[in-house]
């Protein structure tokens, strides 16, 4: 069975992942990791999350995935030797020097990151040669050459399915460094390819027109049966710092065309799936490199394409069966007499017209107007905790 490998930026998110359908999760602790801005583990988060996920027989990989100077080296064995304790199952990493205190002092199982740019069967072979089981292939392969990649070797192999997509090769960006100070490869990354410029020659503006460097963003939902009978190992999403909303959505999506895909052996209609992502708070996305070199339109030279969604409306933290009342928590603004979804974990959805609605005391409300108050709606049919309400 081919694995669904879901990002989580927290311990909520990593539930949200596991529950929408991941098979795994990758997180990142507080060492080591690309991601500093994220809400990254502690290691006693690390063991919760550990301990969350095997009793739903899903998996848990550590990102420790940073390119480090001299002074990033100091307490690399300890980290890993923490880690291993907390029972995790893999650990990312790009170091060769981290990789090769893993394989030294620990029994840890070690995926190759992105990082390290695996574009060919000799480099995996390598890296699986030197005890990496699992390898993260670089991004700007299509699926042809990752389909001949896959049967020269035989790691593991994972690939990116959705999520951003760094311009730079394989995501090695100086970029922010350059101008911002702010390491990419140390887990600083400021996005500068994301912010508007202007063209100016001799002191002159060319144009008045502002743009920006980056790439659209990866949604590979129509490559998703070729990668499977290609025999990839792992499908990756991206994407710690995205919202639960999203999480949930994307994950959904993918679980869903995954499993009817191994089911029928056929998608016969991609839309259905097309649309649900774009519920999700994404820009707008394209199939990066998978059906080959990327052409102007996987590019987005105009940041206000960017179309953020407020769909999610509330989280359901419980509901009473007795009286019909849900718990929930706002995040966007809705009020009475909207239709609303109810988006479920295991991918349904139900709605229903909203026609009562108190705050958590029981004082009647119109309208949700404050993010993360508590309040109570009566739901006409059974709902699950961590089920979403969305706008239809």
């Amino acid at each position: 069975m081919i694995e669904l490998l879901a990002p989580a930026g927290d311990l909520e998110k990593l539930k949200i992942a596991l529950m929408y359908g991941a098979d795994a999760v990758f997180i990142g602790g507080q060492n080591f990791s690309l991601r500093a801005r994220a809400s990254n583990f502690t290691l006693e988060d690390i063991k919760n999350a550990t301990s969350f996920a095997h009793q739903k027989g899903k998996k848990v990989y550590v990102t420790t995935n940073i390119i480090p100077h001299q002074d990033d080296l100091t307490g690399v064995k300890e980290y890993l030797k923490a880690l291993e304790l907390c029972q995790i199952d893999a650990i990312i990493s790009a170091s060769p020097y981290i990789i090769d205190m893993a394989l030294k002092h620990t029994s840890l199982e070690i995926h190759l990151s992105t990082q390290q740019s695996a574009l060919n069967s000799e480099t995996v072979k390598f890296w699986h040669n030197k005890g990496v089981t699992r390898i993260v292939l670089a991004r700007e392969l299509d699926k042809y050459q990752i389909k001949d990649l896959v049967s020269k070797t035989n790691a593991d192999i994972e690939v990116f399915i959705h999520g951003g997509m760094c311009m730079s090769y394989s995501g090695r960006c100086s970029l922010s460094n350059t101008m911002t100070d702010r390491d990419a490869n140390r887990g600083g990354c400021a996005h500068s390819c994301r912010w508007n410029y202007e063209l100016v020659e001799d002191g002159k503006k060319v144009s008045n027109k502002m743009f920006s460097m980056s790439s659209k963003d990866l949604s590979a939902l129509e490559q998703i049966p070729y990668l499977i009978d290609a025999k990839v190992f792992s499908l990756k999403i991206e994407g710690r710092m995205k919202s639960l909303h999203y999480i949930a959505t994307v994950v959904s999506t993918y679980r869903k065309l995954i499993d009817t895909y191994i089911k029928r052996g056929t998608i016969d209609d991609f839309k259905p799936y097309l649309i649900e992502l774009q519920k999700a708070e994404n820009r707008p996305a394209s199939f990066g490199y998978l059906e080959g070199i990327p052409g102007i339109e996987q590019l987005l030279y105009d940041k206000k394409n960017e179309q953020p969604s407020q769909l999610f409306i509330g989280l359901v933290q419980d509901y009473d069966e007795e009286s019909g009342i849900a718990t929930i928590e706002q995040r966007n603004h809705f009020e009475i007499g909207q239709e609303i979804e109810i988006f479920n974990p295991n991918g349904s959805e139900l709605s229903f017209i909203l026609d009562d609605m108190t705050d958590e005391d029981g004082h009647p409300l119109d309208v949700a107007r404050h993010p993360q108050q508590i309040l109570k709606i009566k739901v006409p049919f059974k709902v699950e905790p961590y089920a979403m309400l969305r706008k239809k």
